[in-house]
């Protein structure tokens, strides 16, 4: 399963894969134009911890990790 939203020029791509029913670990994966330094995994799907997770929680925290990662990078916005 798989869901992508724009984030500060960014697209967050988030991949859910099954690990039992009704669970599933979080991936997610930052694309865009911008190579910021010191990143160390442009455009490599990023494991979010502490899975396995419900369909909407799994969603929800990786978008959110992903946002965070896209705000470390570019700094706050203001």
């Amino acid at each position: 399963m798989q869901r992508t939203l724009k984030y500060r020029g960014f697209e967050i791509c988030v991949d859910l894969v099954p690990t039992s029913k009704d669970m599933f670990d979080a991936w997610f994966r930052i694309d865009g134009q911008t190579s910021a330094p010191g990143v160390a995994a442009p455009g490599q799907r990023i494991k979010v911890r502490s899975g396995p997770f419900s369909r909407r929680w799994a969603y929800f925290v990786a978008e959110i990790a992903g946002q965070a990662s896209v705000d470390v990078m570019l700094g706050p916005n203001e």
